[in-house]
């Protein structure tokens, strides 16, 4: 019990940069451990009316468990992690925006008039687009090239100039928001479309959009855990070594 109680006050966000198999744990519990992951066990289990001891014990379950383990991306250079995030996550993003913005315009077209939920689907969505492109290109022409020059300069021991946004933490600020505001766009489009489920009369248009929709929603928790729970805290604390005085 001594264990579960010190893991009361642990950010849901920690747990799963240790082990990402965890987050199945969380999200089968409606809980939110991407844009929200700096909330304490304590605290979700209060507002969501989750039992402490049970989520403490599943999660145990998953990090005593045999079998392959998660990637372990805490241990990676943050250069690194910075070019796995625009490589997979930002690729992925660009490649899923074209397609299912055209088969949502199909189904609004097509099944719009029994299905009126699908314009307001495809508002999200193609806001969700709009946002996360722009939003992408900020981290790989802002944010990604400092946090590499970091670790350049952390190599060759040398020093660097203060960047022009006067510290990493405000274009990170800026993007947890934005991460935020994500999020929040892809609940309301899981609970419209009751997790992804669609209706009896759907074809198979309907069927594939509604899959590559939930496909999207978790690649993009992913996304957001690598970068809030782990890129972002580890980029601030490299930059205190540059600039502590």
């Amino acid at each position: 019990m001594e264990t579960l109680h010190k893991n009361m006050s642990k950010p849901i966000g920690e747990f799963v940069a240790d082990d990402f198999r965890t987050a199945a744990v969380f999200s089968n519990y409606g809980i939110d451990f991407c844009c929200k992951g700096h909330r304490t066990v304590e605290e979700v289990c209060n507002k969501n009316g989750v039992n402490p001891d049970e989520l403490l014990s599943k999660l145990d379950a998953v990090l005593d468990s045999k079998g392959n383990s998660a990637i372990d991306y805490k241990s990676w250079p943050l250069d690194l992690l910075a070019e796995y995030i625009e490589k997979t996550h930002h690729r992925y993003v660009e490649e899923k925006i074209p397609v299912l913005r055209q088969f949502l315009d199909k189904l609004c077209k097509v099944h719009g008039g029994n299905h009126p939920e699908l314009f307001k689907i495809n508002e999200l969505f193609t806001g969700c687009a709009g946002e996360l492109s722009a939003h992408m290109k900020k981290e790989e022409l802002i944010l990604f090239p400092f946090i590499k020059k970091m670790v350049k300069a952390t190599l060759a021991g040398q020093a660097i100039e203060a960047p022009h946004f006067g510290t990493v933490e405000n274009p990170i600020a800026m993007m947890m928001e934005e991460h935020e505001n994500e999020g929040e766009r892809f609940r309301k489009i899981a609970l419209i479309t009751n997790n992804y489920t669609p209706p009896a009369d759907a074809c198979n248009t309907y069927k594939v959009t509604f899959a590559m929709l939930d496909e999207f929603e978790k690649d993009l928790h992913l996304h957001i855990h690598l970068e809030n729970n782990i890129l972002f805290p580890e980029a601030a604390k490299l930059e205190q070594r540059f600039f502590q005085e």
